[in-house]
């Protein structure tokens, strides 16, 4: 079953159809291998996911998304990543364990998934009992979530765009509002209201993500209206102001700075009016460090 997936890949929702199995390539640039480029400890993420023990981050290769402005360029564009096996990532995921992660961060692992569940399988037959993070841009399809079901306890989408245009323009993916709509409902169905252990772990739920980008507030106005008003105070809500540029656009010079901490303030204020407690807002200085790992394959 899993290997008929790959004769005509429609795990994301660029539905490509190439035939992974004989090493053809779609959008997300990658064929049935597994690839990533580092499994580590991963302080860089919402509190609740970190505490003092880190998060047990795994960065696979490839991305079906490609935002143009991305962060992790060097994975998502396929230029880093070393081949592992299914029983490997298993041993992976054990390893984290014992280094005393919080849980195991699956950081876009949506064209791998088939393998993922097989993997977290595996370790889980060998005790591993972490919860599982399913970290991801939200460009989804249901059928793919659905094969996680029982095996995800958290899912981390990102809501990027409610604007079609920007969706087009940032990641030619016009679809993406709406495939991130039906993913974010999908994953909320499956995990319920969110839950925490008695030292503030997060270990069940699903916490939505929005990066604030130079320019276009009211973008993220409209994120925040549509989250709120589909799920209240069932999910949690982190809102970001870390966008750093990584290439010059000439095309969409907004792109080529910070974000300022007007513009910042001003999607903060309207959280706050629609009445978003649960959640994180990020500090000025913390949109000035480095949230860019090295992948150097390092615990592979």
């Amino acid at each position: 079953m899993e290997e008929e997936m790959f004769l005509a890949c429609r795990l994301c929702p660029r539905e490509c159809g190439v035939n992974r199995q004989e090493g053809e390539r779609g959008v997300c640039g990658e064929n049935v291998q597994v690839r990533a480029a580092r499994a580590a400890l991963h302080w860089y993420e919402e509190p609740c996911l970190v505490g003092s023990r880190g998060s047990g981050a795994v960065f696979f290769s490839g991305c079906p998304l490609r935002c143009i402005y991305c962060q992790n360029q060097d994975i998502a564009l396929s230029r880093a990543g070393k081949v592992i096996t299914v029983s490997r990532l298993a041993e992976i995921f054990l390893e984290l364990q014992e280094k005393g992660a919080a849980n195991i961060n699956l950081v876009t692992a949506s064209h791998f998934a088939p393998q993922v569940v097989r993997a977290v399988r595996m370790a889980r037959e060998k005790g591993m009992c972490l919860p599982i993070v399913y970290n991801s841009s939200g460009y989804e399809k249901i059928e793919t979530l659905r094969l996680l079901e029982g095996t995800v306890d958290i899912y981390l989408p990102d809501l990027k765009y409610m604007e079609e245009d920007l969706a087009e323009k940032f990641s030619r993916a016009p679809d993406y509002p709406e495939r991130a709509k039906e993913a974010i409902t999908e994953m909320v169905r499956q995990t319920g209201p969110f839950c925490f252990d008695e030292d503030g772990m997060l270990v069940r739920g699903t916490m939505v993500r929005h990066l604030v980008l130079p320019a276009h507030t009211a973008n993220s106005k409209k994120v925040l209206s549509w989250l709120y008003k589909g799920f209240g105070k069932r999910i949690l809500y982190s809102l970001m102001s870390q966008y750093t540029p990584v290439t010059v656009r000439k095309d969409y010079p907004e792109l080529n700075r910070r974000l300022t901490r007007r513009e910042y303030q001003k999607v903060v204020d309207y959280a706050m009016a629609l009445g978003i407690e649960d959640g994180y807002f990020q500090e000025g200085r913390s949109a000035q460090e480095s949230f860019i790992p090295a992948f150097d394959y390092e615990g592979l």
